[in-house]
């Protein structure tokens, strides 16, 4: 039987092979093109081809704004925080939803159905469109931005979509207090866990003898919580490996200077998923000590937190965002209040002085990782899209 044709959008996705930005959006279409014939639509980026077939997945990727040089809006990272990285990128969101908007026009009759990912773009355009659809928000783009015209547009699309899906609890009451939008399911991401398993640890990895490593990735914004992990290494004998970059790589940088910590602090940078595997199992706990943005941002599931999970390692997370939807306190993870270094820092000392809890926490984070493998994850989405 022929397979009907999806299209997926998204602002989020890899630029090339082994690119260091998150590939959630292309495992999603990994998996689900058991049951579909996918493309991915998204946004241009500087040294990315126009269209390729990536690890079997057709990709498009549309121009936004005719000196291609100047297409910096999307990547690295995510739109808002490129925009306050740099002001003037806020000029550039008109000629991205223009180009979007006609992408999806020009391409819309090719397929059956489409799937935005995020309210803001993708979901607000596909509503001005003829073809079913079913939108997903992440994080930030239900979370923020909930006033005025963006309050109007956000209501039409979940008025007009076909279904809508979120990744946490928390963004499904944000739906209901705000919106008034009582039919949004949860279906997270996944994790890959035949990609991110214990098979992948080597010892000694980072080279730091008998102390335990302790373990971040991801962007260092705001919403990530960083500094206030690297806060808590002043109470904890360890090494902090931080993998990642963004808008506060600085700062961070400056805070082990402050703390004089740069014997407890190790700053990898930005790395490919095909050594995130390796770091991740070479690990001895992972920490993710997210936190609510300023502006309302927070973590909208945390899907390193299941990589981490799938790698075998217990896990330290705050009480943060859709966090609480993957760790329950003491029985798969422990859980800190955001902000409180203190308590993150007792929490890493207890895993540390206590082989027992780890070993329990460890089988633990195993067992979770697997009930969101990217096969569980792609066949509730299917059921989700057959229903539109």
């Amino acid at each position: 039987m022929k397979k009907k044709k999806l299209l997926v959008t998204a602002s989020t996705f890899p630029r090339w092979r082994d690119d260091t930005e998150p590939r959630f959006i292309l495992d999603y279409a990994i998996g689900l093109s058991k049951y579909y014939d996918i493309t991915v639509l998204v946004p241009a980026a500087v040294g990315a081809a126009d269209s390729e077939t990536l690890e079997g997945i057709s990709v498009i990727r549309y121009h936004y704004f005719p000196i291609h040089a100047w297409e910096t809006l999307c990547y690295p990272g995510a739109i808002v925080p490129r925009i306050k990285e740099k002001k003037i990128r806020i000029f550039l969101v008109p000629f991205l939803m223009l180009a979007l908007f006609l992408n999806l026009r020009k391409y819309e009759k090719k397929f059956d159905c489409v799937h935005a990912h995020w309210l803001i773009p993708q979901g607000i355009l596909s509503a001005f469109c003829k073809k079913p659809f079913l939108v997903t928000g992440h994080g930030g783009d239900v979370a923020e931005l909930n006033k005025s015209l963006f309050y109007l547009l956000k209501k039409r699309c979940l008025q007009r979509a076909g279904a809508v899906s979120v990744v946490s609890r928390h963004l499904q009451t944000i739906l209901e207090q705000t919106y008034g939008y009582l039919n949004a399911r949860i279906i997270p991401m996944g994790c890959n866990t035949a990609y991110f398993t214990p098979a992948n640890r080597k010892e000694n990895f980072f080279s730091q003898g008998s102390l335990p490593v302790i373990l971040f990735a991801g962007r260092l914004a705001e919403k990530k919580g960083t500094v206030y992990l690297i806060r808590a290494m002043q109470y904890v004998e360890g090494l902090l490996v931080i993998a990642g970059g963004g808008p506060l790589e600085h700062t961070c940088h400056a805070l082990v200077s402050e703390l004089h910590l740069k014997d407890k602090v190790r700053f990898l940078g930005p790395r490919p998923h095909t050594e995130l595997r390796t770091i991740y199992a070479s690990s001895d706990l992972f920490v993710a000590p997210s936190v609510t943005a300023k502006g309302g941002d927070v973590e909208g599931f945390g899907l390193v937190i299941l990589e981490a999970m799938a790698s075998g390692l217990p896990v330290v997370a705050s009480r943060s965002g859709g966090i609480t939807d993957i760790i329950r306190d003491g029985e798969n993870g422990l859980l800190a209040p955001e902000r409180d270094e203190k308590q993150l820092a007792a929490h890493i000392n207890r895993l540390i002085r206590d082989p027992a809890l780890r070993r329990t926490l460890s089988q633990a984070s195993l067992e979770t990782a697997a009930r969101f493998d990217y096969s569980v994850i792609a066949e509730k989405y299917c059921h989700m899209i057959e229903n539109i």
